[in-house]
């Protein structure tokens, strides 16, 4: 037998080996009861850019639940990024808190048994108080812990087009935030 072949033969046997396991694997995940989670949640964090300090957010979060291991969300609510007293963009007399409403869509993926999670979302926050019209795309990793009825989790939220003070100059953009989320969530 030539070695072109055997390499042939080893990669068809490779090859279904790998399908047999994936078909395998989705005839247990079948038995899941897949179905749709409601969680509602606050979350404080610390905004990591000048001007500003506090974030302070509740959300409603829709979990469609694929399997035992991974889920898709779809997460919206409010979230304030508030300015200390004295803290203000140059050429305004007073800094001006930003409202937005977040809408973001995720993946959670369960890595440790069925309570330890780390989850990406993307989206987008709409600005909505003080004069703010803009809209800014929203990025935020976590990790968390979650039961049948709590989920707690550390995030980190970054909006890329809002504006930053860099060095005292308000040239800058992009702003992040360290929060926590504590939240109550049911089967629908």
């Amino acid at each position: 037998m030539r070695t072109t072949t055997k390499i042939k033969a080893l990669l068809v046997l490779a090859v279904s080996a790998f399908f047999s396991n994936v078909s395998s694997a989705q005839d247990t995940s079948s038995n899941y009861d897949q179905g749709f989670r409601l969680g509602v949640g606050a979350n404080v964090g610390y905004a990591v850019n000048d001007p500003y300090k506090l974030a302070v957010g509740g959300d409603v979060r829709l979990q469609y639940d694929l399997s035992k291991k991974y889920s898709l969300t779809l997460t919206t609510g409010y979230t304030n990024l508030f300015v200390s007293k004295g803290d203000a963009f140059p050429g305004e007399t007073e800094g001006k808190d930003l409202g937005f409403i977040p809408a973001k869509a995720g993946f959670k993926a369960f890595v440790l048994g069925d309570s330890f999670y780390v989850m990406g979302e993307a989206g987008a926050a709409f600005a909505v108080s003080n004069g703010y019209h803009q809209t800014s795309l929203l990025l935020s990793p976590s990790i968390g812990y979650a039961t049948k009825y709590v989920d707690v989790s550390v995030h980190y939220e970054h909006y890329n087009d809002f504006r930053k003070m860099n060095n005292g100059l308000s040239d800058g953009r992009g702003v992040g935030q360290v929060g926590v989320r504590l939240a109550y969530g049911f089967k629908l």
